[in-house]
């Protein structure tokens, strides 16, 4: 089974009212992505998906199709999609990092392998070593106190029991929503905030002690991109566990959080991490220095979605057991791209065991919802 073509189908998803993401880098309403398939001269096909955002990872919808269709899809052409040290080997000699561009062609193949195999990813990534049923924690936005407050009361109500709340924003309103949030969900939950990059190291460390009445439960990412040591200063100076996220892209940013010791917890996910190879490539790395690894979210539909429950499911090092992560994206959207939607009830997201990623798209509904140039 060799590729014979990729094609990318730019695709706009509105995000139901209540879902709507607001943080430090501003309003995600909208989810602009790109949806790829993979093609083989057998007549299979693998599908992937980069979630892609210009204040994030600084890829764009228009960047990466370009950069697929002329740069990483010739690259990959006449390879087998089964061997993925390959596929990695291809995508990496022809361009650096577009991490999100390169995982939308890598899952697609994962997703033929398993295909071709007859069996789940997670089985080809040595698992399962955890339930299909995963239970995630829920992001909320970097909201006002109020509707902060009601929030908060939807979310205990839906049984969630993890509630992550961004900040990252104006430091004394950031202070107002967590004790918002706190007073609203009680002592019990567990409580952790995320700043994606917003606060300086002082204000990281100010804001968090001003917050210990809170009993925060661990503070995700919040320092500069790229200072490791300001991480492991925050790590040092204040009570809560800290989860490194905007900061590790690849096996490099994470030696660099391990040789600082700058956090307890690494999240990982496919899209940032350029596939779910690399991902889990991570995860082993951090495990040799006994460091867990959660999941992240980029707000992503079926197909992504998918590829990061395979990864929780076949990655021993995914300790979402005792650090949840966020595997609800389709939740977030008015629509889905599957005719065969993930199974999300409340907190607890449900991958298939159906071969492959287990997704089957919906291509009359992606081609119904193109991003306007």
């Amino acid at each position: 089974m060799l590729i014979t073509a990729v094609e990318t189908y730019p695709v706009r998803i509105a995000l139901k009212p209540k879902y709507q993401m607001i943080t430090s880098l501003g309003v995600h309403d909208v989810s602009n992505y790109v949806l790829v398939r993979v093609l083989t001269d057998n007549g299979m096909e693998g599908v992937g998906e980069a979630t892609v955002s210009a204040l994030w990872s600084g890829e764009t919808v228009w960047g990466c199709q370009a950069v697929i269709r002329h740069v990483l899809a010739p690259a990959v052409i006449g390879a087998d999609p089964c061997d993925q040290a390959d596929i990695d080997r291809r995508l990496d000699s022809v361009c650096r990092h577009n991490w999100f561009a390169k995982s939308a062609i890598e899952m697609a193949c994962w997703d033929l392998h398993g295909k071709a195999a007859g069996k789940p990813v997670y089985e080809l990534l040595g698992g399962p070593h955890r339930p299909l049923a995963i239970r995630c924690r829920f992001s909320m936005g970097a909201y006002d106190p109020e509707r902060a407050r009601q929030r908060a009361a939807e979310l205990v109500e839906e049984g969630f029991d993890t509630i992550k709340v961004k900040v990252g924003t104006d430091p004394d309103v950031d202070i107002d929503r967590v004790r918002t949030v706190r007073e609203v969900i009680g002592p019990d939950r567990k409580l952790m905030i995320d700043a994606n990059c917003g606060w300086d190291v002082d204000t990281a460390i100010r804001c968090i002690r001003a917050l210990e009445d809170c009993n925060l439960w661990l503070v995700e990412q919040p320092t500069p991109d790229g200072d490791y040591e300001g991480l492991a200063r925050v790590r040092r100076e204040t009570a809560p566990l800290v989860m490194a996220d905007d900061i590790c892209f690849d096996l490099s940013h994470a030696r660099h959080l391990i040789r600082h010791e700058a956090c307890d917890v690494i999240s990982v996910y496919p899209g940032k991490n350029g596939g779910i190879h690399k991902s889990q490539q991570i995860a082993r790395l951090a495990a040799d220095h006994g460091v867990a690894c959660s999941i992240g979210s980029n707000l992503e539909y079926d197909v992504a979605t998918a590829a990061m429950g395979h990864l929780i499911v076949g990655t021993r090092n995914l300790q979402i057991e005792d650090y949840p992560g966020d595997v609800l994206g389709p939740a977030y959207h008015v629509a889905s791209v599957a005719k065969n939607p993930i199974s999300i009830e409340g907190p607890v997201t449900t991958i298939s065991d159906a071969p492959g990623l287990g997704v089957t798209v919906d291509w009359e509904m992606v081609r119904a919802n193109p991003v306007p140039e």
